[in-house]
C-alpha cells in the first residue's frame, strides 16, 4: 500500500501485483492524491499535470467501481481547478463521447458511469469557468437518461444535480428541459432513482422559479405519486423536496423574485395543497370526478407518512420565528386534517392519522420553539380545545335533535381532542416546571379546559384529557394532590353521569400512575380516599343499570392504579382487596354452572367487564408490589384466577346465546388472565396447564378467529442485529413513530390509549412519549404468545410433541394470507418457548420432540416472507442452544450445507445462509468450531453472487454473525474474508445499501477479531490494518447514512485497538459534520465515537473541530456552524434539540470527558460556555448558535452577481432561523458542569487564593485562575437557583454550596482581615430567599437549608444584621417543623415533610456546632483588653466589622430549648429506624416524631442523611448544659458561663436526673456505636467525623464520664468499635479524632479509679489490687479496657511506624529504613497515641501494670528511636517530646516507684560508662534507690533489692562501686532493724529475704581479705532473725518463716566460707549459742516437717522482664 503513496500512479508496482489487488491499489492511490493535491505546491502539480491527466483519464475506461469513479472524478476536477485548465475541454469532450457511446453491454457500463461522474464533478468544481459548453453537456446527459438502466439513471441524475449546483442561475435556459425529463422518473421502479430525482429537483428549485409558481401544483402531485409504494429513503428525499418547494413558494428567495416578477403563494394555498396529499394521496385534485368526494378508496399509508414528513420540512425550512407568528393558522390546519372524514375512515386509519398529526406538532413545536414561544403555543392549543369542547357541548345538549350533522362532528372532534391534548401534555412535560406560567395564568385556564374534556362523549378524548393531566402533574408535582382531590370531589358529586364517572376515574388513575415520576409523592391519605371511592363505585354499580358498566370499570381501574403506588401503601389495603377479588368470581364449581343459565346480554357484559377489571387490578398488584406476594397471598389470589380459567371454557356458549357483541369483553378477560399468569410463578397453576394451553394455542393459531390477526412480538423476539434483514432499523430513526405504521405485521404502530384504558396508569416504555397499547385483538394474541413462552418449559414432553404436531397441522390447513398469519403467530410462540427454555436452562426434550420441532422450523427457512425466514433462523439457533448436543448441531448444519450447495432460488439460499449464522451465534465458537470452515467457504461464495443482492445481504450478515461468535478461532480466515469485503465495497453499486451495511458489519467484526494485534508492525498485520482503513474510507464516502454510521463504528473499533493509526485530523471534522445529519443513527454513531476519542484525546478533538470551523468557509456543503465556542458549543446546542436517550447520554459523557481534561486549562472558555447556557433568555444572545447553512456562492460567482445582492433575501435572512435558547434540561447540565469545574480546580491551591492568582496572572497572562471568576460563579449559581425549573434550582443551590465551601476562607488581599465572599452577601441571601417560600417543593427547601447552614457556618458574614437575614429563613422553617405532623394543606407525601423537617434540624445542628466552636475558640484565646464600649450590652457598638465571638450563639440561643427537644426526638426516631428487621414489632405503631409508619422506608433514607450533625449538636448541648440538668425548668443560663451547670451537692440530684443521663447516654452511644460498627462505604466522611466529634464532646461532660466508667464493658465495646473503624477508614483526621475519643475514655476510667481509691483509702490492705489486673496481673481480652486500648493504640503506631513491628524486622524481605520525618498529621497522631499509652499503667493494679509496662516501654522507646530525626530548624519533633513526656509520666506515676527503678536499672545496665559516671545522674539515681529502700511499701523495697542486686553484680566495677559504697550501709541498717520489728505480712517477709540475698551476693563478690568484715555484717543479722525454742511455737507464721529462712542461709554460708565463718562466730559467743540452739531445735523437729519446709519455693533472684501479652 505504501507504494501507492506517490503523486503519479506507480505503474511498475501496479503491474507487479495480482489482478485482484489492483482495484484496491488504485483506490489507495486516488485517496492519497485527494489529500495531497490540495496541500501540494502548485508548481509541482503543474509540472506533472499532463502525465497525471493521462493516468486519470486512462482510469475512466478501465471500468472503475462506484467508490473509485467518485474519487477519480473528484481528483480530476481538483487537478484542473489547481493546475492549468488548457486541456479541460478535451477531457470533457472525451467524457461526453463515452456517454454518447452506443455500447450497452454490462462490461462497458462502469466506464460510462465514470464519465458521467467526471462531468458532474467538473461542473460542481468549476461551474461558470466552463463557460458555454453546458447546454451540450446537459442535452447529452438527458439523452443518455432516456435509454439508461437504473444504475445509469441514478448516476446521471446525480451529475445533473452537480451541474446545476455549479452553474447556479447561469443554467436557466436548460431548467425546463431538466425538469421535464426528470419529473417522469419520480415514479421510477427503482427507489434509488426516485431518491436521485428528488435530490436533483431540490437543486433545481433553488433557481427554477417556475417550480414553485406555475408548476407548484404539478410538483405536489408528482411528489404524492412518488410516495406511493416508496421506501424510507424515498420518503425522506421526496418530503424534503416537497417541503422545501412549498416553503419557497410561500417565502421565495428575494434574488429570484427580483429577476422575474412573481406572484407569491398564500399560506392557505400552500397548506391546502399539502392537505390534498394527506387526505387524498396521489390521485390528483378531484380530477377523477365525483367518486373522490364520496370518499371511495383510502390514501396509501406511505403517502400519508411522506406528506407528514414534508409538513415538518416545510415548517423547519421556514424557521422558528415564522412558526411562532403563524402557529394559530398552522395548528388549526393540522387539527382540521385529523377531523376530516377521509383521514378517519376506519378506527385504525384514524389512529394512524392522529399519529401523523401528533408527529407534525411534536417535531415542529418541540424542536423549533424556545420555552417562551412554547408557552404561547400551549395557550393556542388550549383555545383550540375549548373551542372544540364548546361545539361538542352544544351538540350534546341539543335535545330537540335538530342538529343531525352534529353527531358526526362529535366523533370527528374526538380525534382533534386526542391530538391537541397529547401535544399539550408533551409540551407541558418537556417544559417541566418552566410551564408554571402556562398553568397558573387564569386567562388561559388550562386545567379547567382539560378537565372539561373529561366529560366528552368519546372515550378516546376522555383518556387523552386524563393523560394530559398526568403530564401536568409530572411536570408540576405541586398540582398532583389538588388535582386528585378535585377529581375525587367531582366523581362524588357527578356520580349519576356515566361520562363523568368514566372521565374522572380515568383522570385519577392517570394521576396515580404519574406519582412514581414525582419523587415527593402524595399524602398517604389520598390512597385511602381512592380506595373508598373505588369501593363505593363497585358497591353502587348494580343500583343503576345506566351506570353499571362505567362504575364497574371505573372502580377496578382506580384499584389497579392504586397498586402502582407500591407496597408501602398497598399493604394497608391488601385484606380488603383480597376480599373484593374473591367476591367478583363465583365461589364454587356449582355456582359457576348455575350462573351460566342466568342473566341477559347486558348483565353478562357487566359481569365480564367486572371480572376483567378485577384481573387487571390483580395484575397491577403482582407487577407493582412483588414484596407483598407471600405464599399465602398467592394462594388467595389463585382462587379467583382458577375460577376465571374455568369460566373461559363456558364463555363461547354464552356468546352463542347472547350475541357476538360480548366477544370484546370476553377477549378482555382473556387478555387480563394471560397477563397476570405470565407474572406469577408457573408452579402455582400447573394443575390447569392443559386447559390453559388449549386456550393459548387456539388464541394464536386463530382457531376461533376469522380475522388474520398477527402478533406484534415477532420483531422483538428476533435478534436486534437482524434488523438489517427485516428493515426494523426504522425503529432507530427520527421518524420512528410514524414509520411504525408501515411495518408489515398487523396493527403495527396503531397503539392508542382507548385500546386499553388500564395503560393510562402504567409506566411509559423508555423512549415513548405516551402509552400506546395495541388493539385488543393483537394484544390478546401477544399476551397468549408471551404466556406460552412462560408455560412451555414446565410442560411434559408428551404435550410438547402434541402441540408441535398441532402447529404443523394448522399451517398445512390454512391457505394464502391466512397461512402466513398463522405461521407468523406459531413461529413467534415457538421462539417465545425456546427463549423460555434457554432462560430456564431446561432442554427441548427427547428425539421425537426435536424432530418435530426441527421439521417445523426447517419448513419455514424456505418461506417467501423474509420476516418468517428470520424467525426460522433465530428458532434454529435457539434450538441448537437448548439441545446443546454436537450431533444434533451437526445434523442441522449439514442440512443447510446440502441445501445451499444445490439450491438456486433466492429464498432458500437466504434462509439457509441465515440458519448457519444463527447456529454459530447461539452455540458460540467452541460448539460450532468443526463447521466453521465449511460455513465460511459457502458464505464467501454466496456473498460473491452479484446476480442477487438479497442473497449477498443475507450471506454477509451471516458471515458477520460467524466472525462475531467465533472470536479468535476465526483468525485464520481473516485475510480471505477481508479481501472479499474490500472487493465488494469497490464493486457493489451504492444503491444496494443493505449489502454495504452488512459489509460494514463484517468489517467491524473482523477488526474485533484481530483486536489488539492491530497495533503490530508485521507485514501481514500492516496489510490487514491498511485494508481495514481503506474499507472504512470507502464506507465513509458512501451516500447512505447507515453505511456511514457503520464506517464510523469500524473506525471507532480501530481507534480502540490501534489508536496511533487512526487519523484524527480527518476523522474529527467528518464526525462534526455528521452531528447535523438528519439521520439519528448517524448522529448516534458520531457522538459515540467522539465520546471514545474525548476520553483519551480531548484536546486534539477540540482543536481539529475548530480547524473545521476555519475551513468551513470553503465548503458550501457543510451545514454546521462551529463558532468560537467550538465543538463543546455544538454539543451543548445538540442537547436542546435531541430527544434520543442514548444520544443525550453520550453527549453528556463526551462533554464530561472534555471538561475533565480541558476545563482547568481553558477556564474562561468553559465558564463562558456554562454562563451562556445558564443566562439563556428567549432572545438569541451569546447563546450557542447553530444554523442551517445558507447557500453561499463561490467567490467566482460573487464577482458576476447582479444587483440582487443589495437586497437581503427574505428566506436567507439569519434572523428567520434563530436557534432556540437553551432549554432547562441543558441548563441543568450546565449547572452540573459548573460544579464539576470547581471540583476539578481543587488540586491547585492557586485557584482558591486571590493574591496567588493575581501574581500568577502577572507572570503568565494566559494562565487562568478560578478565583478571578468568582463573580461569574456566583452569578451563575444565582441564576440557576432562582430559575422556574426545580431541577435547575437544585443544581444552582448545589453550585452555591460548593462555591461557599471552597471560597469561604479566601482572604481579600486589599482589605486584610476580610474574605472575598463578603461582597456577595446580598446575592447569596437573594438566592436563598425564594427557596423558603411556602409553595416551594420540600426537596428544594431541604437543599436550601443545607446551603444556609453552610453559609452561616462559613464565617463569611461579619455583620450581625446580614447574618440575621439568612438566620430568619431558618427560624421561619423551624416554626414549620414545630407545627407538628398534621399540617393542614399537605401537597406531598409524608416522607417529603420528613425530609424537609430533618433538613431544617440538620441545618440548625450545623449552625449550632459552628457557633459553639467559635465560642470555644474565642474563650481559649487570651482576653482582649476591655474597651470603653464593652459594658454597653448593645452588639452594634462593638464596631460593625468585628463579629463578637458569641454573636452566633446568641442567635441560636433563643431556639435551643425547642431545638434540643426536637433533636433528641429525631435521634430517638433514628435509633428506632436503624433496628434490624426482626425488631420491627418494637417500632411505635403510629410512627415517630417526624415520620409516619406508612413512609418508613423512604424516611429511613432522610434520617440517614441528617442524623450525624444532629448527634454532634446534641452532644454539645448536653455537654454544655451538664446533660440538660436545668432543663426541666427551661432555665438556660443566659450568661452561658463556661462552667457546666452541674448540680453541686449530691443531695440535689434526683433519681430522675440520673436516669435521664443514663437514657441519653444510651441513646447517644447506641446511635454512635451502631453507626461506627459498620459505616456504609457510601456514608460521607463528614458523618464519621461528626459522630466521633459527638462522642468526644459527650465524654467531656462529667456525667458522661461517670456513666461510661461505671459500665466498663460499654467502654471496651466503644474502643473495639473504634479499632474496627480505624481498620476500614484511612484519613488522618478520622484517626486523630478516634484517638481523642480514646483519650477521653481513658480519662473517664482514671477518674473513676481515683474515686474508688479515695473510697477505699481506709482499708490499707486491699489497695494494691485496685485497678485492672488485680493481684494476678492478667488482662482478659473483651473485658479489659486496658487491653482494648492497647490493641487500638498499637495498631495506630504500627500503621504509621511499621518499623516498630518486630515481625516486620524479622521478615527476610525487610530492608532497614533510615528514620524519616513523619508527615505532620501522622506525627501529631503518633504523639497523641504515645501520651495515651503512657497513661495506661495508671489504670492497672501493680501486677497489671507489670503485665503491660514492658510493652508500653518497648513501644515508647521504639517511637523515640524512630522519630528522633534531626530537623532542619533543630526543633524537637512532636513525637519525640511526646515520647519523652510519656516516659516521664510512667516514671513519675505515684504508685510505681518500682517501675521507675526498673527503668533506672535498665538505663544503668545498658548505658555507656561516660553517661553512668555523670555526677548529677548518679546522685539522682542514688536518691531514687535510697527513697525506695526507705519506702513504707514492702513491695517497693523487695523490687528495689532485686534491682540493686543486678546493679551490684554489673561487670563494670566503675558502675557498681559507687552504688555499693553509697547504698550497702543503708541496706545493712535496714536489715538490722528487722530484729526489732519482725515482718508481719508475706510482702514484708519477701522484702527482707531479697535484702539478705543482696548481702549474700556482696559477700561472694568481695575479695578474700575483706570476706571476714563482710560476713561480720551478714551473719549477725541472720542470727538476729532466729527465734528461741520457746518462742518458736507461739510466733506468727510469717515470723517462723523468717526464722527458717535465716537458719537455712546460715547453714549454707558456713560450708561456703568455713575459715571466715569460724572467725566471725568465734568473735561473738552469743551468736554461737543462738545458732546452736536453733540447729538443735531444727533437728528435733520431725523429718516430714523438714521435708515440707525445704520444699518451700524460693523467690527467684534475678529480675526478669517478660512480655506477658503480645499486642502485635
Amino acid at each position: 500500500m505504501e507504494l501507492a503513496h506517490s503523486l503519479l500512479l506507480n505503474e511498475d508496482a501496479l503491474a507487479q501485483i495480482t489482478e485482484a489487488k489492483r482495484p484496491v491499489f488504485i483506490f489507495e492511490w486516488l485517496r492519497f492524491l485527494d489529500k495531497v493535491l490540495v496541500a501540494a505546491n502548485k508548481v509541482d502539480v503543474k509540472e506533472k499535470q499532463k502525465k497525471l491527466v493521462e493516468q486519470l483519464t486512462g482510469l475512466i475506461s478501465s471500468a472503475p467501481g462506484p467508490p473509485t469513479r467518485k474519487l477519480l472524478a473528484k481528483n480530476l476536477a481538483t487537478l484542473y481547478s489547481i493546475g492549468d485548465t488548457f486541456t479541460v475541454f478535451q477531457t470533457l469532450d472525451k467524457c461526453n463521447d463515452i456517454i454518447k457511446s452506443k455500447d450497452d453491454t454490462p462490461a462497458y457500463l462502469p466506464t460510462k458511469l465514470a464519465a458521467v461522474a467526471c462531468v458532474g464533478a467538473f461542473y460542481e468544481k468549476m461551474g461558470r469557468m466552463l463557460g458555454s459548453s453546458f447546454p451540450d453537456t446537459i442535452n447529452n446527459l438527458l439523452k443518455a437518461l432516456k435509454s439508461a438502466e437504473s444504475q445509469g439513471r441514478g448516476e446521471i441524475l446525480l451529475s445533473l444535480q452537480k451541474v446545476l449546483g455549479g452553474l447556479g442561475g447561469a443554467a436557466a435556459s436548460c431548467h425546463r428541459d431538466i425538469y421535464k425529463n426528470a419529473r417522469s422518473l419520480l415514479t421510477d421502479r427503482s427507489m434509488a432513482v426516485r431518491c436521485a430525482v428528488a435530490k436533483c429537483l431540490l437543486e433545481l428549485q433553488n433557481e427554477a422559479v417556475f417550480m414553485w409558481t406555475t408548476e407548484l401544483e404539478n410538483v405536489a402531485t408528482l411528489c404524492f405519486k412518488a410516495l406511493e409504494g416508496s421506501n424510507y429513503g424515498v420518503r425522506v428525499s421526496v418530503a424534503k423536496l416537497l417541503g422545501t418547494v412549498m416553503a419557497t413558494a410561500l417565502l421565495p428567495k428575494q434574488a429570484a423574485v427580483m429577476r422575474q416578477n412573481v406572484k407569491r403563494a398564500t399560506l392557505e394555498e400552500v397548506l391546502e395543497l399539502m392537505a390534498t396529499g394527506f387526505l387524498r394521496g396521489g390521485s390528483g385534485f378531484l380530477k377523477s370526478g365525483g367518486e373522490m368526494l364520496k370518499g371511495g378508496g383510502s390514501v396509501s399509508r406511505e403517502v400519508r407518512v411522506g406528506v407528514t414528513q414534508a409538513y415538518v420540512v416545510f415548517v423547519t425550512t421556514l424557521g422558528g420565528q415564522w412558526l411562532e407568528r403563524n402557529f394559530a393558522t398552522f395548528l388549526s390546519h393540522v387539527l382540521d386534517l385529523v377531523s376530516h372524514p377521509r383521514a378517519t375512515q376506519t378506527h385504525v386509519e384514524a389512529v394512524y392519522s392522529r399519529r401523523c398529526v401528533s408527529f407534525m406538532l411534536r417535531a415542529t413545536l418541540g424542536g423549533l420553539l424556545g420555552e417562551k414561544a412554547q408557552i404561547a403555543a400551549g395557550k393556542e392549543i388550549c383555545q383550540a380545545i375549548s373551542k372544540q369542547m364548546r361545539a361538542v357541548e352544544a351538540v350534546v345538549n341539543d335535545i330537540s335533535g335538530e342538529n343531525k350533522a352534529g353527531a358526526a362532528d362529535v366523533s370527528a372532534s374526538q380525534h382533534v381532542m386526542v391530538c391537541a391534548l397529547k401535544e399539550l401534555g408533551s409540551l407541558v412535560q418537556s417544559l417541566s416546571a418552566t410551564a408554571s406560567p402556562l398553568i397558573q395564568e387564569p386567562s388561559i385556564g388550562l386545567l379547567e379546559t382539560v378537565t372539561s374534556v373529561l366529560l366528552h362523549p368519546s372515550m378516546a378524548a376522555r383518556l387523552a384529557a386524563a393523560w394530559c393531566l398526568r403530564c401536568v402533574a409530572v411536570a408540576l408535582p405541586y398540582q398532583l394532590t389538588p388535582l386528585l382531590e378535585r377529581c375525587a370531589e367531582r366523581i362524588n358529586s357527578l356520580k349519576s353521569s356515566p361520562e363523568a364517572v368514566s372521565g374522572y376515574s380515568f383522570a385519577m388513575a392517570a394521576l396515580l400512575g404519574g406519582v412514581h415520576q414525582c419523587p415527593l409523592g402524595i399524602p398517604h391519605s389520598k390512597g385511602k380516599l381512592v380506595v373508598s371511592i373505588a369501593e363505593d363505585l363497585l358497591r353502587t354499580a348494580a343500583q343503576n343499570s345506566r351506570l353499571s358498566l362505567q362504575r364497574t370499570q371505573a372502580g377496578w381501574l382506580l384499584l389497579g392504579a392504586l397498586m402502582t403506588l407500591g407496597p408501602s401503601l398497598v399493604r394497608y389495603h391488601l385484606p380488603k382487596m383480597l376480599l373484593l377479588w374473591r367476591n367478583v368470581f363465583p365461589r364454587s364449581q356449582k355456582e359457576l354452572e348455575a350462573e351460566k343459565a342466568r342473566g341477559d346480554a347486558f348483565t353478562w357484559q357487566v359481569t365480564l367487564e367486572g371480572r376483567a377489571g378485577a384481573l387487571c387490578a390483580m395484575r397491577s398488584f403482582v407487577a407493582h408490589c412483588p414484596e407483598l406476594l407471600t405464599e399465602d397471598v398467592i394462594r388467595r389470589l389463585m382462587t379467583p384466577i382458577e375460577c376465571a380459567m374455568t369460566m373461559m371454557s363456558h364463555v363461547p356458549a354464552i356468546i352463542k346465546v347472547h350475541g357476538a357483541h360480548l366477544k370484546a369483553s370476553a377477549a378482555m378477560v382473556r387478555l387480563r388472565l394471560y397477563d397476570i399468569l405470565a407474572l406469577l410463578p408457573p408452579k402455582t397453576y400447573e394443575g390447569s396447564f392443559n386447559a390453559l394451553l388449549r386456550e393459548l394455542v387456539a388464541e394464536f393459531t386463530l382457531t376461533d378467529n376469522s380475522a388474520n390477526t398477527t402478533t406484534s412480538l415477532l420483531r422483538s423476539l428476533c435478534h436486534y442485529d437482524d434488523s438489517v434483514l427485516m428493515g426494523s432499523w426504522l425503529q432507530e430513526t427520527d421518524h420512528k413513530c410514524i414509520e411504525d405504521q408501515l411495518q408489515p405485521n398487523s396493527a403495527s404502530g396503531s397503539g392508542a390509549l382507548e385500546h386499553d384504558p388500564s395503560s393510562i396508569y402504567l409506566r411509559v416504555p423508555v423512549g415513548e412519549a405516551i402509552q400506546g397499547p395495541l388493539p385488543l385483538g393483537v394484544s390478546v394474541i401477544d399476551a397468549s404468545v408471551a404466556l406460552f413462552g412462560v408455560v412451555f418449559p414446565h410442560v411434559s414432553f408428551k404435550h410438547r410433541l402434541q402441540m408441535l404436531d398441532h402447529f404443523a397441522e394448522c399451517i398445512k390447513q390454512a391457505k394464502g394470507v391466512r397461512q402466513q398469519a398463522v405461521q407468523l403467530n406459531i413461529f413467534t410462540a415457538v421462539l417465545s418457548a425456546l427463549k423460555g427454555l434457554a432462560e430456564n436452562k431446561s432442554t427441548l426434550g427427547p428425539e421425537e420432540v426435536r424432530k418435530t420441532a426441527l421439521a417445523l422450523v426447517m419448513g419455514a427457512l424456505d418461506n417467501p416472507n423474509p420476516i418468517l425466514r428470520c424467525a426460522a433462523g433465530e428458532a434454529l439457533g435457539r434450538m441448537a442452544q437448548v439441545v446443546g448436543e454436537a450431533t444434533f448441531i451437526a445434523r442441522m448444519a449439514q442440512t443447510s450445507f446440502d441445501k445451499l450447495k444445490s439450491a438456486r432460488d433466492v429464498v432458500s439460499r437466504t434462509g439457509h445462509s441465515l440458519a448457519l449464522g444463527c447456529l454459530h451465534r447461539y452455540v458460540g465458537g467452541i460448539g460450532s468450531g468443526q463447521h466453521l470452515k465449511t460455513s465460511v467457504s459457502i458464505l464467501l461464495a454466496l456473498a460473491q453472487d452479484g446476480s442477487s443482492h438479497e442473497v449477498q445481504t443475507w450471506a454477509l450478515h451471516s458471515l458477520a454473525l460467524i466472525v462475531d461468535s467465533s472470536g479468535p478461532m476465526y483468525r485464520g480466515y481473516v485475510e480471505p474474508t477481508l479481501s472479499l469485503v474490500l472487493t465488494l465495497l469497490l464493486t457493489v453499486p451504492p444503491s444496494h445499501t443493505e449489502v454495504h451495511q452488512c459489509l460494514g458489519r463484517c468489517l467491524g467484526a473482523l477488526i474485533t477479531t484481530v483486536g489488539p494485534e492491530l497495533q503490530g508492525n508485521g507485514a501481514t498485520i500492516s496489510t490487514i490494518r491498511s485494508s481495514c482503513l481503506v474499507g472504512c474510507a470507502i464506507m465513509q464516502d458512501h451516500s447512505d447514512s447507515l453505511v456511514q454510521a457503520a464506517a464510523i463504528s469500524c473506525l471507532q473499533q480501530l481507534h480502540m485497538f490501534a489508536p496511533r493509526h487512526v487519523n484524527l485530523s480527518s476523522l474529527v471534522p467528518c464526525l462534526c459534520v455528521h452531528l447535523c445529519s438528519s439521520h439519528l443513527l448517524l448522529r448516534r454513531a458520531a457522538v459515540a465515537c467522539l465520546r471514545q476519542l474525548a476520553q483519551r484525546e480531548a484536546a486534539e478533538v477540540c482543536e481539529y473541530a475548530m480547524s473545521l470551523a476555519k475551513r468551513s468557509g470553503e465548503h458550501t456543503t457543510i451545514n454546521l456552524k462551529i463558532t468560537e465556542t467550538g465543538l463543546e458549543g455544538v454539543l451543548f446546542g445538540m442537547l436542546d434539540r435531541e430527544t434520543d436517550r442514548k444520544l443525550c447520554s453520550d453527549i453528556h459523557d463526551t462533554l464530561g470527558h472534555m471538561l475533565s481534561s480541558l476545563a482547568v486549562e481553558k477556564l474562561s472558555h468553559w465558564l463562558k460556555l456554562c454562563k451562556d447556557v445558564l443566562a439563556a433568555t428567549t432572545d438569541v444572545g451569546a447563546a450557542v448558535v447553530i444554523e442551517v447553512e445558507k447557500d453561499e456562492e463561490d467567490s467566482e460567482k460573487k464577482d458576476e452577481m447582479d444587483d440582487d445582492t443589495m437586497f437581503t433575501g427574505l428566506g436567507e435572512d439569519d434572523k428567520s432561523k434563530p436557534s432556540v435558547a437553551p432549554r432547562w434540561v441543558t441548563r441543568v447540565f450546565a449547572a452540573d458542569c459548573l460544579c464539576r469545574i470547581i471540583l476539578l480546580c481543587e488540586n491547585d491551591k492557586a485557584h482558591f487564593d486571590l493574591a496567588a492568582a493575581r501574581s500568577a496572572q502577572a507572570k503568565n497572562p494566559k494562565g487562568d485562575q478560578l478565583v478571578l471568576h468568582l463573580s461569574d460563579l456566583i452569578r451563575m449559581a444565582f441564576m440557576a437557583a432562582t430559575d422556574h425549573s426545580n431541577q435547575l434550582r437544585m443544581a444552582g443551590l448545589q453550585a452555591l454550596e460548593d462555591i461557599i465551601k471552597k471560597f469561604a476562607s479566601v482572604p481579600e488581599p486589599e482589605f486584610p482581615g476580610h474574605v472575598i465572599l463578603e461582597q456577595y452577601q446580598a446575592n447569596v441571601g437573594a438566592a436563598l430567599r425564594p427557596a423558603f417560600s411556602p409553595d416551594t417543593p420540600s426537596d428544594i427547601t431541604a437543599k436550601a437549608c443545607q446551603v444556609c447552614s453552610t453559609w452561616i457556618g462559613s464565617g463569611v458574614v461579619s455583620d450581625l444584621n446580614d447574618l440575621r437575614r439568612v438566620h430568619n429563613l431558618l427560624v421561619s422553617s423551624l416554626d414549620k417543623v414545630q407545627a407538628g405532623k398534621g399540617s393542614s394543606s399537605q401537597l406531598y407525601s409524608e416522607s417529603a415533610t420528613t425530609m424537609e423537617k430533618l433538613a431544617v434540624l440538620k441545618a440548625w445542628a450545623e449552625v449550632y456546632v459552628v457557633a459553639m466552636k467559635i465560642k470555644k475558640d474565642a474563650e481559649s484565646k487570651p482576653a482582649k483588653p476591655v474597651r470603653n464600649g464593652e459594658d454597653d450590652e448593645d452588639d452594634d457598638d462593638l464596631g460593625a466589622n468585628v463579629l463578637p465571638p458569641d454573636s452566633l450563639i446568641t442567635l441560636v440561643q433563643p431556639e435551643l430549648p425547642s431545638l434540643s427537644r426536637l433533636w433528641l426526638a429525631m435521634l430517638r426516631d433514628y435509633a428506632l429506624l436503624t433496628l434490624p428487621a426482626e425488631f420491627s414489632s418494637q417500632l411505635p405503631p403510629d410512627g415517630g416524631a417526624f415520620y409516619t409508619p406508612e413512609t418508613i422506608d423512604t424516611a429511613r433514607l432522610h434520617y440517614r442523611s441528617s442524623w450525624a450533625p444532629v448527634l454532634h449538636a446534641v452532644a454539645l448541648w448536653l455537654s454544655s448544659t451538664g446533660f440538660g440538668a436545668g432543663e426541666d425548668t427551661d432555665e438556660v443560663p443566659s450568661s452561658l458561663s463556661r462552667a457546666p451547670a452541674i448540680p453541686q451537692a449530691p443531695s440535689s440530684t434526683t433519681k430522675t436526673f440520673k436516669e435521664s443521663v443514663k437514657d441519653r447516654m444510651h441513646l447517644m452511644l447506641g446511635v454512635s456505636i451502631e453507626f461506627l460498627c459498620f459505616p456504609r462505604p457510601e456514608e460521607p466522611m463528614e458523618h464519621v467525623m461528626s459522630c466521633l466529634r459527638a462522642l468526644f464532646t459527650l465524654l467531656e461532660a462529667p456525667s458522661a464520664k461517670i456513666h461510661i466508667a461505671e459500665d466498663q464493658l460499654l467502654a471496651v465495646e466503644l474502643l473495639n468499635v473504634l479499632h474496627r473503624l480505624l481498620l476500614t477508614r484511612d484519613p488522618p483526621a478520622v484517626q486523630l479524632q478516634v484517638i481523642a475519643v480514646v483519650q477521653e475514655t481513658i480519662r473517664a476510667a482514671q477518674d473513676h479509679l481515683q474515686r474508688q481509691k479515695a473510697k477505699e483509702e481506709g482499708e490499707k490492705d486491699s489497695l494494691p489490687s485496685l485497678g485492672e489486673g488485680g493481684d494476678t496481673g492478667e488482662l482478659v481480652p473483651g473485658k479489659s479496657l486496658v487491653f482494648a486500648a492497647m490493641e487500638l493504640l498499637v495498631f495506630v503506631l504500627v500503621r504509621h511506624l511499621p518499623q516498630l513491628n518486630a515481625r516486620v524486622k524479622e521478615s527476610p524481605s525487610h530492608v532497614p529504613l533510615r528514620p524519616q520525618r513523619l508527615p505532620e498529621e501522622s506525627a501529631r497522631l503518633v504523639a497523641n497515641t504515645v501520651s495515651i499509652l503512657a497513661e495506661l499503667p495508671s489504670l492497672c493494679s501493680p501486677a497489671g501494670s507489670m503485665t503491660i509496662l514492658p510493652t508500653v516501654l518497648f513501644l515508647i522507646t521504639g517511637v523515640l528511636r524512630e522519630a528522633a530525626v534531626k530537623t532542619a530548624d533543630n526543633s524537637v519533633p512532636v513525637t519525640v517530646s511526646a515520647a519523652l513526656q510519656g516516659i516521664k509520666t510512667i516514671i513519675t506515676s505515684p504508685l510505681h516507684a518500682c517501675f521507675m527503678l526498673t527503668a533506672i536499672t535498665l538505663f544503668l545496665l545498658s548505658a555507656s560508662n561516660e553517661l553512668v559516671g555523670v555526677t548529677v545522674l548518679q546522685k539522682g539515681c542514688l536518691d531514687r534507690f535510697r527513697n525506695a529502700l526507705n519506702s513504707r511499701d514492702p513491695w517497693v523495697q523487695a523490687r528495689c533489692y532485686q534491682l540493686l542486686l543486678s546493679v551490684f553484680q554489673h561487670s563494670s566495677r566503675a558502675l557498681s562501686t559507687p552504688y555499693i559504697h553509697a547504698l550497702a550501709p543503708v541496706m545493712v541498717e535496714k536489715l538490722k532493724a528487722v530484729e526489732r520489728s519482725r515482718p508481719g505480712t508475706a510482702a514484708e517477709l519477701q522484702a527482707v529475704q531479697e535484702g539478705i540475698r543482696v548481702l549474700e551476693n556482696l559477700v561472694g563478690m568481695g575479695e578474700e581479705q575483706n570476706r571476714v568484715q563482710l560476713l561480720a555484717l551478714l551473719v549477725p543479722t541472720l542470727v538476729s532473725y532466729l527465734l528461741d525454742e520457746n518462742a518458736i511455737f507461739s510466733a506468727p507464721q510469717v515470723s517462723i518463716a523468717l526464722h527458717d529462712f535465716a537458719l537455712q542461709n546460715l547453714m549454707r554460708i558456713g560450708p561456703l566460707y568455713p575459715a571466715a565463718f569460724k572467725i566471725v562466730i568465734g568473735a561473738a559467743p552469743e551468736l554461737k549459742i543462738r545458732l546452736e540452739s536453733a540447729i538443735r531445735a531444727n533437728q528435733a523437729s520431725s523429718r516430714a516437717k523438714a521435708a515440707a519446709r525445704l520444699a518451700q519455693p524460693t523467690v527467684q533472684a534475678a529480675p526478669t522482664i517478660k512480655l506477658k501479652t503480645s499486642f502485635f
